[in-house]
């Protein structure tokens, strides 16, 4: 809706991204892109805005509400941006990516992070993950394409019982043809994605996105270089993994182990 009305405002004033930008230090591109609703209007943008079309605090005002998101500030941005994507392509080196993760797994992993949290927080947590997995619905968009690290498979995170059903959802996904994945095997040895998690999203009426994530952290990049730097990186993972074919065939396979050894006494 604010990318909508910027447009708006903007062409009734008869000025291009770049003129809109520049007193503000941003690029033409990065407008579009707000105006395409795959960045989030900043607040030092929205006053900026209000200034140039003269909107009484339009902007700044709907661009405070909508900084109230249900996910941390870090990944605020990224999970809107990922919401309108028409690919999504993630490498994932040591957990089920959100998108891909059962109610159980997340539970799991979000009561290590929160060791202390109530019940009711957790909760919150969860639902909010889950709600993202509700773009998996669309039998066709986005194309989710993700590299899964052999760590994943192999770390027991909730114990056997919650692993074998996630690695059973992600293998039913896959089985459905609703995303595509690979496996990096540990048998790979080096490669090109050693430091860290790589998101790469795609859309219709906007320059591709880069998102890296740490501990807590999190970096949206859009700037060309970077994102053709990273989209090479993610190539070259996918050109050390195994086929889709065989990686399946581990994900279920790894699966069967955690049942077995949860049947064990």
């Amino acid at each position: 809706m604010l990318g909508a009305e910027l447009r708006h405002q903007r062409d009734e004033a008869d000025m291009s991204q770049e003129e809109l930008g520049r007193p503000i230090f941003v690029s033409g591109s990065l407008i579009g892109q707000i105006e395409a609703g795959t960045r989030r209007m900043q607040p030092e943008y929205a006053i900026h805005f209000d200034e140039v079309f003269k909107t009484d605090g339009f902007f700044l005002r709907n661009c405070e509400a909508l900084r109230k998101s249900k996910y941390p500030d870090h990944f605020a941005e990224a999970a809107e941006a990922e919401a309108i994507a028409t690919m999504i392509k993630e490498y994932a080196p040591q957990l089920i990516p959100g998108l891909l993760q059962t109610e159980a797994y997340a539970r799991a992993v979000f009561r290590r992070y929160h060791p202390t949290a109530t019940e009711e927080v957790i909760d919150e947590l969860v639902a909010a993950r889950l709600d993202r997995a509700k773009l998996l619905k669309d039998p066709t968009r986005p194309v989710v394409w993700t590299v899964l690290d052999e760590a994943i498979l192999r770390r027991p995170v909730g114990g056997p019982a919650v692993m074998a059903e996630a690695l059973r959802h992600v293998a039913a996904l896959i089985r459905r043809h609703r995303i595509i994945v690979q496996v990096l095997p540990f048998s790979a040895g080096a490669h090109a994605a050693l430091e860290g998690a790589i998101k790469l999203m795609s859309f219709e009426d906007a320059p591709p996105l880069a998102y890296l994530q740490g501990t807590g952290t999190g970096q949206l990049l859009d700037d060309p270089a970077t994102v053709t730097r990273h989209e090479l990186t993610y190539d070259l993972l996918g050109a050390s993994a195994l086929s889709p074919e065989k990686s399946l065939a581990l994900i279920e396979s790894v699966a069967e182990d955690y049942e077995h050894a949860e049947q064990q006494p």
